[in-house]
């Protein structure tokens, strides 16, 4: 699965109310870091389909949700489950440091 483009309003229903968790990435088109960041979350998405939501919120277009958030650098990783930050993370890391990082290896198996 692609990551999913999340807006004030889907952001309900995406992450609120998703059934699995959500690995939320706040970013910009014009910050470096966010574009170098992009594949390893496009790769994550396709692993950990179904186990993990993969969601992109445009700070530029979706202030409100940054601010919720209180984005105050990008790329900003948050882990939301059941509507709550678990854990969050500012800056650019490969995909085998964010696998760690939010510990994906111990998300729930995909259900049948």
């Amino acid at each position: 699965m692609n990551p999913v483009e999340i807006t004030k309003d889907n952001f309900q229903h995406e992450v609120v109310e998703s059934d699995t968790p959500v690995l939320l990435d706040f970013w910009a088109g014009w910050c470096g870091p966010c574009r170098a960041v992009a594949p390893a979350l496009e790769r994550i998405a396709a692993e950990y389909d179904g186990r993990l939501k993969v969601g992109k919120v445009n700070v530029d277009i979706e202030r409100e949700l940054a601010s919720a958030f209180q984005v105050s650098s990008i790329p900003l990783i948050a882990l939301v489950r059941d509507g709550k930050v678990v854990q969050a993370r500012a800056g650019a890391a490969p995909k085998d440091a964010l696998e760690r990082a939010f510990a994906l290896a111990d998300l729930p198996a995909k259900a049948a």
